[in-house]
């Protein structure tokens, strides 16, 4: 058995941009958790998975996908789950609820993968760079810092990565483009 989640990529400038975010915090109020991963956006919680089944999980992924569009996605700002998480804030469109909670079902009802909390609360997509290793007392001091800092990005997300935990941090396993342009 392995764990992995689903999750939207940034392109890599956007990507590096959050990981020296993540580096400062590590560096500045101890919280190094946000650096077990790529920056990223959920979109299917962590879940176990059998190792011998991973081509099956892998097929259904890429058949999910290619049924797909592009979605734009829109990062502005920080926002927090207080006391402990600070993230950047993805704003949220009618398209990335969407294929979120598609996504959620099709896994639910293609490979039994239901994640029991997502179902009692709302999709929140977030890009975290402080985890809940943030003490609430570095919080206090790094949130004031963080909540009127500016930040403006905008991408195309036109595939989804499956990440696979290692023991120690989260890597890329696979990717699954989205819907051909070309029709």
């Amino acid at each position: 058995m392995s764990r992995f989640f689903v999750a939207l990529l940034p392109p890599q400038d956007i990507q590096d941009y959050a990981n020296q975010i993540k580096q400062y915090f590590a560096d500045r109020y101890a919280s190094s958790g946000a650096l077990k991963s790529p920056p990223h956006i959920t979109l299917q919680p962590p879940f176990e998975w059998g190792d011998a089944d991973l081509p099956l999980l892998e097929a259904s992924l890429k058949e999910f996908a290619n049924g797909q569009q592009p979605v734009a996605i829109t990062l502005r700002g920080f926002d927090a789950f207080a006391p402990r998480v600070i993230y950047i804030n993805v704003v949220i469109s009618q398209e990335l609820l969407t294929l979120q909670a598609d996504l959620m079902a099709y896994t639910e009802s293609n490979l039994e993968i239901v994640d029991k909390v997502s179902k009692t609360r709302p999709f929140a997509p977030h890009m975290t760079v402080a985890f809940r290793d943030l003490t609430k007392q570095n919080f206090k001091a790094a949130w004031p810092e963080f909540k009127k800092r500016q930040l403006d990005f905008e991408f195309t997300a036109d595939k989804f990565t499956l990440l696979l935990h290692d023991g120690n941090r989260w890597n890329i396993k696979s990717e699954f483009d989205f819907l051909a342009t070309e029709q």
